[in-house]
């Protein structure tokens, strides 16, 4: 048996929509991108919502709307993928990671209060998994610390504190308390990578809760403006009736979302639900498996929260990086894929060129050193769950359960 760690859940419908929107002319940016952004918004509960080519963009975009850059400071956690950390130094702001607590994969939240200075203007928290953090505590932060804000512009001005932009790139569909991820934040940021729940092949959606004094019609506007160059119409709308002239406001960037990818996006959105439950089903298979075994695992799901199922991560405790790789490697031979999420970004070149030192999170790094993921995807059927947990329980304890 041969099972992949994360394949897209393509089916007739994706490739239905897709053939439709090619035979109809119209495949860049149009029709199918704003409709996907109006139904992503509904979904989130928001009242606006823009779809472009990744998370990434996403996240780089609304920092360069709030014109965060040279002499700025951004705090997230050294547990993440390095997308949520290279837009900071994209934009000229000064990175700062903190720790995860122990044993946890959320950001240590009293160091988090620590690090807040009067150059702090935004905390990128992550939802690992798709986990929603702990929102209250963190907004409660930022609100304690509000003396500290110096905003620079007035958009900054109407938030008035620092800004909280969600990296929910493994969470849409998540929710707590109520509340769905994409209203919780000041502003969130999905994926819709080949490898997330919902799928565009690439793309990613920002949402955003309104913010008092700031019209969304507006901001939607500069996210327009930033993605297609600057240009003050779309090739949607210099196809009216004598409408070609536009202007370049300022030199931006090229990151829209087309309707093909949006087309895979809508279908991929009437399936969600059922989606969300499979992978449910599969982690409360896995979590029923393995729940004897001297392992961590995540609580996807409580009284007043559900996750959006993206990943199941297992700690072998009292193991360290050889054990677990020997691990991904027997797995490996029996067909099947695992993985790491992640590699501290303290362990990486790029951010030890930056001066960070993985010595300075010790809580991040006893989190990977006996991580591994396993597969969970809607491809899987439930012959191959059962493969998949009978050989990591005899490959990580030898059969034993």
């Amino acid at each position: 048996m041969k099972i992949s760690f994360s394949p897209p859940d393509i089916g007739e419908q994706e490739i239905a929509a897709v053939a439709e929107v090619l035979r109809s002319g119209w495949i860049t940016t149009g029709p199918k991108t704003k409709e996907f952004e109006q139904k992503i918004a509904a979904y989130c509960h928001t009242d606006k919502a823009v779809c472009l080519n990744s998370a990434t963009s996403c996240m780089e975009l609304i920092l360069r709307v709030l014109d965060i850059g040279e002499g700025d400071e951004i705090i997230t956690s050294a547990y993440t993928y390095t997308a949520t950390a290279s837009v900071i130094t994209h934009v000229g702001a000064k990175l700062v990671l903190v720790d995860t607590q122990k044993d946890s994969l959320e950001m240590d939240y009293d160091q988090l209060e620590a690090a807040i200075t009067p150059r702090t203007k935004v905390i990128i928290p992550v939802d690992l998994a798709g986990i929603i953090c702990d929102y209250d505590r963190i907004f409660n932060i930022v609100n304690k610390k509000k003396a500290l804000f110096r905003p620079n512009n007035e958009l900054q001005k109407a938030f008035n504190r620092v800004i909280v932009l969600a990296d929910a790139a493994h969470a849409f569909g998540a929710q707590c308390n109520g509340k769905m991820c994409g209203e919780i934040a000041d502003f969130t940021s999905f994926s819709f990578h080949a490898v997330k729940n919902l799928t565009t092949a690439e793309g990613g959606a920002l949402t955003w809760k309104s913010i008092q004094g700031i019209d969304n019609e507006w901001l939607y506007k500069q996210f327009m403006l930033y993605s297609l160059h600057g240009q003050s119409k779309d090739a949607l709308a210099k196809t009216q009736v004598g409408a070609w002239e536009y202007d370049i406001v300022y030199p931006a960037y090229k990151c829209n979302m087309t309707d093909i990818m949006a087309a895979i996006g809508l279908a991929q959105l009437e399936r969600y639900p059922q989606i969300l439950a499979r992978r449910r089903e599969i982690i409360e298979r896995y979590d029923a498996a393995l729940r004897n075994c001297n392992v961590q695992l995540l609580n996807h799901f409580s009284d007043t929260s559900a996750s959006s199922g993206h990943l199941y991560l297992v700690r072998l405790l009292g193991k360290d990086e050889n054990y677990r790789n020997a691990v991904i490697t027997k797995m490996a031979e029996c067909g099947i894929a695992t993985n790491v999420h992640y590699k501290p970004l303290p362990m990486m070149t790029a951010y030890k060129h930056l001066g960070f030192d993985i010595a300075d999170f010790p809580n991040a790094f006893n989190m990977y050193r006996n991580e591994i993921t396993l597969p969970l995807h809607t491809c899987l059927t439930n012959e191959q769950v059962e493969y998949v947990i009978d050989h990591f329980v005899d490959s990580a304890f030898g059969g034993k359960s």
